[in-house]
């Protein structure tokens, strides 16, 4: 016979019952209360839409850098240990992550068995020491981050492809610079000057076109000989598509997924928009940009000329999850205004001389 703990506990009307013993459904409902919460399982990466972000990117860890910069790595370990229940603040990446799981929701309630959808990775050369903490914290903020990696002080970059990542964010420039050197889709980001709410349902990210869409042909033209030689090579190049730049693909996955909102009916209430916010002039040179994404198949769900004017303001009425451009002066206006901007380190722009922004996040770990 059975140990008496060990057997099931009787349904009503199975047989007696002692008077002390619990009724089925209150045993149940004890159980059912241990038990973890059950989370969607994790796509397979090769199907998903894979977003790495670097620890500094999701969370705020100003002390914990001055630690290490100051008094070393172990007391840097030692002091993530002693803090290890303590949840980081958000970064500058976490209202875009917490968006990512939104549209998520979104697709399995349409595609319950899909694995297109976002798959966001933890990527830090952190400690695996210092795990726990960052487990903690994502549990704390009840995110669903399922896949990290550490590497204990070697660059992350070396994995990413391993991992499928379609865009890597950090705020380590260096990092970022190695990643785009690789092909890989990346950008620095950087925290505003001012909190601004951003949209709780729907995902908006904004690109900048030369140089993160495009390749940065154009701006060669610019730098090389002046404006008016611009307007005159874009006018003649009307029609012929510019060469991509390094965040084309991530819009194209964007694209793909909006689509399946469209193919439910859904085109008006899609929870991705996606914005084209450029100095280009569209009367001298908007065609082109245009046509550009027309012969990749892909589109943005508005497009902003500016002629010269600055983004910060019309960004400011946008409020993207996130904003990337190429300049730093354009990252500093974004900022100003309240906009989580990220650096696209590519193209003729890029000079040791730039003036970095006003605010910048943490250095990535």
């Amino acid at each position: 016979m059975e140990p008496a703990e060990l057997r099931e506990p009787r349904e009503p009307g199975r047989g007696a019952q002692t008077a002390a013993a619990p009724c089925w459904e209150e045993t149940k409902t004890f159980y059912e209360n241990l038990t973890p919460k059950k989370k969607p399982k994790s796509p397979k990466p090769q199907n998903a839409v894979t977003i790495a972000v670097s620890s500094r990117a999701l969370f705020r860890m100003d002390e914990e850098q001055r630690i290490y910069t100051e008094q070393g790595v172990e007391e840097y370990v030692r002091y993530q240990l002693e803090h290890e229940n303590e949840p980081f603040s958000p970064g500058p990446a976490f209202p875009f992550v917490k968006a990512l799981e939104a549209v998520n929701r979104r697709l399995r309630e349409l595609y319950p068995d899909s694995d297109d959808i976002f798959d966001i990775v933890l990527v830090t050369n952190n400690h695996a020491q210092v795990g726990v903490r960052l487990i903690n914290s994502i549990n704390h903020y009840d995110l669903f981050i399922e896949r990290f990696c550490m590497t204990g002080g070697n660059s992350p970059i070396c994995y990413l492809k391993a991992y499928h990542t379609n865009l890597y964010l950090s705020a380590d420039a260096e990092k970022v610079r190695e990643a785009i050197d690789e092909g890989i889709a990346a950008a620095t980001i950087f925290s505003p000057s001012r909190d601004v709410a951003v949209s709780q349902n729907q995902l908006r990210v904004a690109f900048d076109g030369d140089a993160v869409l495009f390749s940065d042909e154009s701006e060669r033209i610019v730098k090389a000989h002046g404006l008016d030689r611009f307007f005159e090579h874009e006018k003649a190049h009307e029609n012929k598509p510019l060469a991509q730049g390094p965040l084309k693909g991530f819009l194209e996955a964007l694209g793909r997924l909006q689509k399946k909102f469209y193919s439910k009916g859904l085109r008006l209430e899609c929870p991705i928009r996606t914005y084209l916010v450029t100095a280009r002039s569209a009367a001298s040179s908007g065609a082109r940009a245009l046509k550009t994404l027309r012969s990749w198949g892909l589109e943005t769900d508005e497009a902003l000329f500016l002629a010269g004017a600055p983004k910060g303001p019309l960004l400011e009425k946008i409020r993207p999850h996130i904003f990337f451009d190429d300049q730093m002066f354009h990252v500093a206006g974004a900022q100003e205004m309240g906009t989580v901007a990220a650096h696209v380190p590519y193209g003729v722009a890029q000079t040791p001389q730039q003036t970095a922004p006003m605010k910048q996040a943490p250095g990535a770990q």
